[in-house]
């Protein structure tokens, strides 16, 4: 079974107000079955949600559907959200918080979904903290994560999904990717982009307007790229009953349309199959 995976941090209601038609149109286009959504604005007044997935057929899940308290700075940067082809069950909502990251207003929503023929996928829409400084705290989200992923991860392989902020070389991404422990813990997942993708995937560039103000504001350096989106899949070590094969990785926009960026980082689209045939 095919399937395709988007991730895009949609930059809240920051910038030209069409942005938002201009993604809907281009989720439209793309037709993935699993998106993980951060930064997107829900409020009495607007549910960015809704108009993100507007006529795509996907089911959608804000993380302010299923929290009690709408953690500070929400009403500004947005939350987390999912959406799915079929519908989906939230397994659980994972508040990232620490004493040293608390400005983070984003939780990670773990779900499940049925995939027809094949049995249910865990699907993780995940974000970690934003700060330079934060490897700290990235290192512990991260861990946790994987922990969230082992509390309900299905026979089908996992797939986790956002915005983390650190780039491949970073301690949390490489706990993510298998080549290192942290804590005495480790885990194992396939990096869609280094499976198969092409170049180098930057997904937060000065080349980029809407990124750029926010660039000179937080780092401070000309020319600024960085890869810091990812799609992760679980791997045989946790799923030995079923195979996830990345069969491409690619960016999307990541070009202006009519003069208008989509967001402030580029989306990652990862075509994968999912078998559970032929495995012994």
């Amino acid at each position: 079974m095919k399937l395709r995976v988007v991730t895009l941090n949609v930059w809240n209601r920051q910038g030209d107000p069409r942005r938002t038609e201009l993604i809907n149109c281009e989720l439209r286009r793309l037709d993935p079955d699993l998106v993980s959504f951060q930064e997107v604005v829900h409020s009495p007044e607007r549910r960015q949600l809704d108009e993100l997935i507007r006529d795509t057929g996907l089911h959608g899940t804000h993380q302010a559907d299923v929290v009690r308290t709408a953690p500070p700075h929400a009403d500004r940067f947005g939350g987390s959200a999912v959406a799915t082809r079929w519908p989906h069950r939230v397994a659980e909502v994972l508040d990232l918080r620490m004493s040293d990251a608390n400005d983070v207003p984003w939780c990670s929503l773990a779900v499940t979904v049925p995939l027809p023929g094949h049995g249910e996928l865990l699907f993780i829409a995940a974000t970690t903290s934003w700060r330079l400084a934060a490897e700290s705290a990235r290192e512990r989200q991260v861990v946790a994560l994987s922990d969230l992923d082992a509390r309900h991860r299905k026979a089908l392989p996992s797939i986790i999904a956002g915005d983390f902020n650190a780039t491949p070389d970073a301690s949390s991404i490489r706990y993510l990717r298998g080549l290192q422990s942290l804590g005495g813990r480790s885990a194992k997942y396939h990096d869609a982009w280094e499976v198969a993708g092409e170049g180098p995937g930057y997904t937060w560039v000065a080349d980029n307007p809407n990124a750029k103000s926010e660039i000179g504001m937080i780092v401070r350096q000309p020319h600024h790229r960085r890869r810091v989106d990812y799609v992760f899949v679980g791997s045989w070590d946790a799923h030995p009953k079923a195979v996830c094969e990345i069969r491409s990785a690619s960016l999307a926009f990541d070009q202006p349309v009519d003069g208008v960026w989509a967001s402030d980082h580029f989306a990652v689209v990862a075509d994968l199959e999912v078998r559970t045939d032929a495995v012994n």
